[in-house]
């Protein structure tokens, strides 16, 4: 079995030793160079040229960001970032994935995690995703790439005039977006292109633990126009705000009077997910008077597709939207749910959110 290369950077040579020893227990992974630094790391990258990087936030003379812009730059390589649990670890974190990086991996104990093997499986695991991903899905606007099902197979055009089946009640138009591995790149793309007078509150599952679910929040609300905030129990869910999931709970929204609120809980992980998008999409299948949007954005594994068949199961006119393989890091998620034979549109990620404005209009 062919083995892809791997160069491990991180200013502490017992990280350096520990992530390499754990790499290297892979059948498809060898280390073949490690750096100190992130000058040191562009120096070895073009010696090198590894398959993959994994790549620490917070160095000396070159930091984890400054060498990701580089590196996606001149050598455009999958990279796993490794962070500490810290807020600015967190948020550096964020703003690595949406200049490129791939995922993720949060060192359980900080800068120096003694405790580095409690997550051998999740790095070993990550590190072999990457080397599979689409680093190169940002590089270029492209044209539309649109697949219809049903009805609108056969004309194209007829995407962006189509509205809803009309209807004597009033419904409520909510979205639901769900997304993974390269995740908080493609939802900056689309939440950030959505207008201050976006009519239909949006609720989202970024898979991601506890504590980098805020600086998504925050970095997201820093460049849109709407409101965006990491959810909360209780949250009255407003139209023209967005509310993303907390890392490590589930997000369920309910149905009280006329208003929809937000139920926040610690759970079980439902198919390895906490949060998990079945777990939200099924919660609004629940909503009576409400008209539902279901995103599938960029990410590993399935979750959400059992989700969209109890969507359109209560809601038949429940719309549906896939990314495309061409514009995802990762095209898992999303192909999950085209195998369903239930998403209406694939779409590449610039035209998500023009294609949610036209089918977020409350209908009645």
């Amino acid at each position: 079995m062919r083995k892809y290369s791997v160069l491990v950077v991180d200013d502490s040579a017992f990280m350096r030793k520990m992530v390499s020893d754990i790499l290297n227990q892979s059948e498809r992974l060898e280390v073949v160079g490690t750096a100190r630094n992130g000058e040191d790391a562009i120096k070895k990258i073009e010696l090198i040229k590894p398959a993959v990087i994994t790549l620490d936030v917070e160095m000396p003379v070159m930091d984890g960001i400054e060498t990701l812009k580089i590196i996606m730059d001149r050598h455009p390589t999958p990279v796993v970032m490794l962070s500490s649990l810290t807020k600015t670890g967190a948020d550096k974190t964020i703003e690595a994935i949406t200049l490129g990086a791939v995922d993720f991996i949060a060192k359980p104990s900080g800068s120096i995690s003694l405790n580095i093997k409690e997550i051998e499986n999740e790095i070993i695991s990550k590190v072999e995703q990457a080397v599979q991903s689409n680093i190169t899905v940002h590089s270029a606007k492209k044209a539309a790439k649109v697949q219809i099902s049903k009805e609108e197979r056969q004309v194209s055009s007829r995407i962006v005039n189509s509205t809803f089946i009309k209807t004597n009640r009033a419904l409520k138009p909510i979205v639901a977006i769900g997304s993974s591995t390269g995740g908080p790149r493609a939802l900056q793309e689309v939440i950030t292109s959505l207008p201050g007078d976006f009519q239909a509150p949006v609720v989202i599952v970024q898979h991601m633990p506890k504590g980098f679910t805020k600086s998504l929040a925050d970095r997201l609300n820093k460049l849109s126009e709407i409101d965006v905030k990491e959810v909360e129990d209780g949250d009255v869910i407003e139209p023209g705000k967005v509310y993303i999931a907390q890392g490590g709970k589930q997000f369920e929204v309910e149905e009280t009077g006329n208003k929809f609120l937000a139920k926040v809980r610690t759970d079980v992980p439902v198919n390895g997910h906490q949060p998990s998008v079945d777990v939200l999409f099924t919660s609004i299948a629940k909503l009576r008077e409400c008209q539902p949007v279901a995103v599938i954005l960029t990410g590993m594994g399935s979750d959400g597709s059992k989700g969209i068949e109890t969507l359109k199961r209560s809601h038949p006119r429940t719309v549906t939207i896939s990314q495309s393989e061409e514009t995802c890091v990762v095209y898992g998620m999303p192909q999950a749910a085209v195998k369903t034979s239930l998403v209406d549109y694939v779409l590449d990620i610039q035209y998500i959110s023009e294609m949610l404005q036209k089918k977020s209009k409350q209908q009645g």
